[in-house]
């Protein structure tokens, strides 16, 4: 199982990121698949989740109508657009799944929100 995040960077207050989240190793459409973040200094929080049977989605309330998980089954990517950012969104956003009783992360991928 291998979980490869991309499309962070550093954006202004109330900008835009779409990070995705490349799967392999698995049959990704037979999985939910998780975002996680960690801010320097604080525990991994969950940010957002979206389903394999109906895509049903899941937030925080911290993202809330700022923040959309979707997935791509054909390209076993997902993906969270992410919207309005604040600097309190600041973190390392994690890819996660839990497959066949195990946790399996990605590398992360740093986003910052700042002027």
């Amino acid at each position: 199982v291998q979980l490869v995040e991309s499309g962070g960077g550093l954006v202004q207050p109330g900008g835009s990121l779409k990070l995705a989240c490349s799967a392999s190793g698995f049959t990704f459409s037979n999985y939910a698949m998780n975002w996680f973040r960690q801010a320097s200094g604080k525990e991994r929080e969950f940010v957002a989740a979206i389903s394999s049977a109906d895509d049903s989605t899941e937030y925080s309330n911290s993202v809330k109508g700022r923040f959309t998980i979707s997935r791509d089954n054909a390209k076993n990517t997902v993906y969270l657009q992410m919207n309005n950012l604040k600097p309190g969104d600041t973190a390392v956003y994690y890819c996660n799944s839990y497959i066949r009783r195990f946790d399996y992360w990605g590398q992360g991928t740093q986003v910052t929100v700042s002027s």
